[in-house]
């Protein structure tokens, strides 16, 4: 079990992209692609059932992607708790998994050229992304991420759907998963929020979106 200290880390993946509506990859491109007003509603209701949760504890530090998408999900939830979204600590670690050539292609244009790419079992990819990364790979950056944490206060950490999943499978010290060489905590709709502390977590906000879509 990885400790926090007793500290508190709540984890959630961005809100619905205009690339998550229409099923096309993101990935870690550079190209920014902005929430969707549902991914804007699913940002609000997550910073309120947050301060809800909160309640008048000290505010946690923030944690971002450097991915547009991340972080304009944390400017909504920041407002609802009263958090000073300038203060975000960013960090290239927290970005989603690099999908190489398949970025900003659709997920049926690429299956239809070389067969089916997602394991529906687990929502996560059957095939490695060409040029792109496997999940062993985020999970090492995410072990370096953890390592650099201190953990002195509660965080509150913006990512991505398959970055939240591994990071979620290491804080809770999950076996790998076979046949993707990582730790991978089940998937969660869009809008969810857990809270992770000493290898416990509880869920924070049950979303209404769809699952994770790269």
């Amino acid at each position: 079990m990885i400790s926090t200290g007793g500290k508190r880390v709540f984890i959630a993946r961005h809100g619905e992209t205009v690339f998550n509506r229409i099923a096309r990859m993101q990935g870690q491109a550079e190209l920014h692609t902005p929430l969707t007003w549902d991914g804007c509603v699913q940002a609000r209701v997550m910073g309120r059932a947050l301060q809800n949760y909160l309640g008048d504890d000290p505010r946690p530090q923030l944690w971002s992607s450097t991915a547009g998408r991340a972080l304009q999900t944390l400017a909504l939830i920041a407002e609802e708790i009263d958090a000073d979204w300038h203060q975000t600590c960013r960090d290239d670690r927290l970005l989603e998994i690099d999908v190489g050539t398949w970025s900003s292609r659709t997920y049926s244009d690429i299956a239809a050229e070389i067969g089916p790419i997602v394991d529906l079992e687990h929502r996560l990819f059957s095939v490695r992304p060409e040029g792109g990364e496997w999940y062993d790979d985020v999970a090492a950056r995410l072990s370096l991420w953890i390592e650099d944490q201190l953990f002195e206060q509660d965080m509150l950490v913006i990512c991505h759907g398959m970055t939240a999943r591994v990071l979620r499978g290491i804080l809770l010290d999950h076996a790998p998963l076979k046949g993707f060489d990582a730790p991978i905590a089940p998937s969660l709709a869009q809008g969810s929020m857990v809270m992770i502390c000493d290898g416990v977590e509880e869920l924070v906000v049950d979303g209404d979106g769809a699952g994770e879509r790269a």
